[in-house]
C-alpha cells in the first residue's frame, strides 16, 4: 500500500488489536488507514486517506459475504427472512456491538476535536471502523482471510438473537443526573485469559459506594454491563 506510515502510532496497540482480530497484517498500513478517522487525517498533511473509502468497500464486502453465509447455513430459509436476517446482522447497532467487544474504540485514531468530545464509543464511529477493518483484511490478504473472519464473527448469530449496541453508560449518567451531586466511577477489578480471549470485570461505584459489577471481552463491554446492572438495581 502506498503512503507514509504514521510513526506516532503505538506498535504495541497494533499488535494487540491484530491478536484480537485473529489476523496478522502483512502491510500494517492497511490497518492504520482503517483506524484513521477523517478528523485525524485532516490534522496530518502526510496522510493521504482516512478510513472512509475503506468503510465503503467493507460495507459492500460484508453484505455479500453475509448473504453467502446465510445462503449456505440456512438452506430452509425463505428469501424474505434471509433478507431480514442479513439486514439485522449488518445494521449499525450490531456492528457497533461487535466493535465494542473488540474494544475497537480504544484503537481508532481521532483528531483533537473528536477526542475532546469523548466520542470514541459513538455507535456510528464504531460501526464505520468495523467495516473499514473488514476492507483492510481483504486488501491485505484477499477473499479467504476475510471470509474466515466473517464466518468466525457472525455464524453463531444466525441461530441466536443479534446483539445490538445499547449505551447503558449514557443512560445511567442521565438517570443519576436527576439527583444533583452524583458521581459514577468504573474500576477494573479483574482481567483473565490469553490476549486473544481476555475477560474483564469492572465494578461500578456511585458516590464511593459499590453498586454493581459487569464482565465482558473488553473493558468497555464490562463497563457497559456494569452500567446495565446498575440501572436495573436503581430502577427497582
Amino acid at each position: 500500500m502506498r503512503g507514509v506510515l504514521d510513526l506516532s502510532i503505538d506498535v504495541f496497540q497494533l499488535d494487540e488489536l491484530q491478536v484480537k482480530l485473529g489476523y496478522t497484517f502483512k502491510d500494517p498500513e492497511y490497518l492504520i488507514t482503517a483506524l484513521s478517522h477523517s478528523s485525524y487525517t485532516n490534522e496530518r498533511s502526510h496522510m493521504e486517506h482516512s478510513n472512509e473509502r475503506f468503510e465503503f468497500l467493507g460495507d459492500s464486502l460484508l453484505g455479500m459475504m453475509i448473504a453467502e453465509l446465510i445462503f449456505h447455513k440456512k438452506p430452509e430459509m425463505a428469501e424474505g427472512k434471509m433478507t431480514k436476517l442479513r439486514a439485522d446482522l449488518v445494521c449499525e447497532s450490531n456492528l457497533a456491538a461487535l466493535a465494542l467487544e473488540l474494544d475497537l474504540g480504544s484503537y481508532i485514531l481521532l483528531g483533537r476535536g473528536e477526542l475532546v468530545g469523548g466520542k470514541r464509543d459513538r455507535p456510528s464511529l464504531l460501526a464505520d471502523a468495523f467495516e473499514a477493518i473488514l476492507a483492510a483484511i481483504y486488501l491485505d490478504g484477499g477473499y479467504e482471510p476475510l471470509k474466515l473472519f466473517i464466518e468466525k464473527t457472525f455464524v453463531a448469530m444466525i441461530n441466536k438473537p443479534v446483539p445490538r449496541f445499547v449505551d447503558y453508560k449514557t443512560q445511567l449518567q442521565e438517570f443519576i443526573q436527576l439527583k444533583p451531586g452524583q458521581k459514577i466511577v468504573y474500576i477494573l477489578i479483574n482481567e483473565q485469559g490469553p490476549d486473544h480471549n481476555k475477560h474483564f470485570t469492572t465494578e461500578l461505584y456511585i458516590n464511593g459506594k459499590p453498586i454493581s459489577t459487569g464482565t465482558g471481552r473488553s473493558k468497555k463491554t464490562a463497563e457497559q454491563e456494569a452500567a446495565k446492572a446498575a440501572l436495573e438495581i436503581l430502577s427497582k
